[in-house]
């Protein structure tokens, strides 16, 4: 790993981490020696990064100068706060993560008083399941659609058969129960829906439908409202 890289992982890792965090900690999270990790730590240090702690008691980052300062009020962060917590909620692992990541660093650029009072919100959420049935499939998926490449999935419809198809992916839904992606389906030659929890495998389509993508999903959010509206 590139040591800019390997700089920018443990300043991400002291961010998120509850402190004080041990060296052994900080060196087994970034893949380095507690020599190379004590070398790191003063190169933050030298770069303007306030941490706090030594050798055999932990770490602390007090103050991350490689963020910008956020100027949030008191709402903002309580919104911010239950949007992450519904968001780690949910039952995405790949999204609880983010959640984190997003809380950690925007945490690290506010002064003291306001970072306890986002990592303290008024604001709860409380769900003791998870209320989306996830699939382990979904990274590959979501990757798919930033990349805008083409996807063969097997899909088990809601009688169990099982089918393969080439499907251009446009988005992932996050509905009530599961998570849903949003696709052109070479197929039936239209848009479709298909579930996560019943997509049983996906692989690479080795073809791109760049720049369609979000014309194509705005195609078909147009065609989902028109359909509600017909409903009302």
């Amino acid at each position: 790993m590139a040591r800019p890289d390997r700089l920018f992982r443990l300043l991400q890792a002291m961010r998120q981490m509850p402190p004080p965090i041990t060296a052994a900690r900080l060196a087994e999270e970034t893949g380095v020696s507690l020599r190379s990790l004590y070398r790191d730590i003063d190169s933050l240090r030298a770069a303007g990064a306030r941490i706090e702690g030594e050798r055999g008691y932990g770490y602390q980052l007090v103050e991350d100068t490689a963020l910008p300062p956020q100027m949030l009020n008191r709402d903002e962060m309580e919104a911010l706060a239950l949007g992450m917590a519904e968001v780690r909620s949910m039952g995405d692992e790949t999204m609880k993560r983010a959640a984190e990541s997003v809380l950690a660093k925007i945490g690290a650029t506010l002064p003291e008083g306001r970072a306890q009072q986002l990592f303290h919100a008024i604001s709860q959420v409380y769900r003791p399941d998870a209320r989306i049935r996830s699939s382990a499939k979904m990274d590959e998926i979501r990757t798919a659609c930033f990349d805008e490449r083409a996807l063969r999935i097997e899909y088990d419809d809601k009688e169990g058969t099982r089918t393969t198809r080439t499907v251009l992916p446009l988005a992932v839904m996050y509905t009530e129960h599961c998570l849903t992606l949003l696709a052109w389906c070479s197929m039936r030659e239209d848009f479709r829906m298909f579930r996560g929890d019943r997509i049983a495998a996906v692989e690479d389509g080795r073809r791109s439908f760049r720049p369609r993508r979000v014309a194509l999903l705005r195609d078909y959010l147009a065609r989902l409202r028109a359909t509600e509206v017909s409903k009302a």
